[in-house]
């Protein structure tokens, strides 16, 4: 089968180095010329994947499209371009919903909104899906691990979640920042930080069948982690971080 992708941006570039990887199989990448430097890229560094003339050339080579593109941008071109019936089309527009889609899109086409993450690009991680699809399930299973959602309602709430990526991004900067300013050297700062919260998080996922407020309540009272915890907690940064997500989610 081919694969098409519309927008060229860091997802979709995550994307198609993880599907690159992976045991899936395809003839031909096909991606839009959207943005030159990175289709340019991606060009040169895999041997299937060909650049459009424009976004309805990628869809008329493929059988699956990805839609990579912004929402704003998505409502734009969508309704302008012609799908193939049963066609499927995968859409990581944050903000358009299943039911604006259909209109968009138009044609009979087997329309599901997916969530994949950056890790995607190493085969790891959670890719959220709605609604269920035997066939994309199996195809993301191959990249990550797909997490179905029957309700889109529902599927607000995972996307939310995607929302703090860089939230914790930013975590790992200010705590490797530290370091630094405590003259420590800075591949080592950044190195301990992120090997310390990879193997956390690594630790967390393997007892996931508990409640993860286990991990926090075995911490010994009195200890450094107890100490940690408790002030954050009095200050506020956890009902903060509560306040980030409900206004996320109030945006989607």
């Amino acid at each position: 089968m081919n694969l098409g992708f519309i927008g060229t941006g860091n997802i979709v570039s995550d994307v198609i180095f993880g599907i690159s990887k992976s045991k899936i199989k395809y003839k031909k990448i096909i991606i839009s010329p959207r943005n030159k430097k990175k289709a340019l890229n991606l060009k040169k560094y895999f041997k299937k994947v060909i650049i459009a003339k424009n976004n309805q050339d990628v869809i008329d080579q493929v059988d699956w499209v990805f839609l990579g593109v912004l929402p704003k941008v998505g409502e734009k071109i969508l309704p302008k371009l012609n799908f193939k019936k049963k066609q499927i089309v995968v859409s990581f527009m944050s903000t358009t919903n299943y039911s604006k889609l259909k209109k968009l899109i138009k044609t009979k086409s087997v329309i599901i909104r997916a969530i994949p993450m950056p890790p995607i690009r190493l085969g790891k991680g959670p890719i959220a899906v709605f609604p269920p699809n035997k066939k994309v399930k199996s195809f993301f299973d191959k990249i990550g691990e797909t997490i179905e959602i029957k309700n889109e309602k529902l599927s607000k709430n995972f996307w939310a979640i995607s929302g703090t990526m860089a939230s914790f991004y930013e975590l790992l900067n200010i705590l490797s920042n530290w370091l630094i300013k405590k003259k420590t050297n800075k591949i080592d700062a950044q190195k301990y930080v992120t090997l310390l919260y990879s193997a956390l998080a690594e630790l967390a996922l393997l007892k996931s069948s508990r409640p993860l407020k286990n991990l926090v309540n075995e911490q010994t009272p009195g200890g450094l982690n107890w100490q940690g915890v408790n002030e954050l907690r009095k200050s506020g940064y956890y009902r903060l971080l509560e306040k980030s997500l409900n206004k996320i989610y109030k945006r989607l």
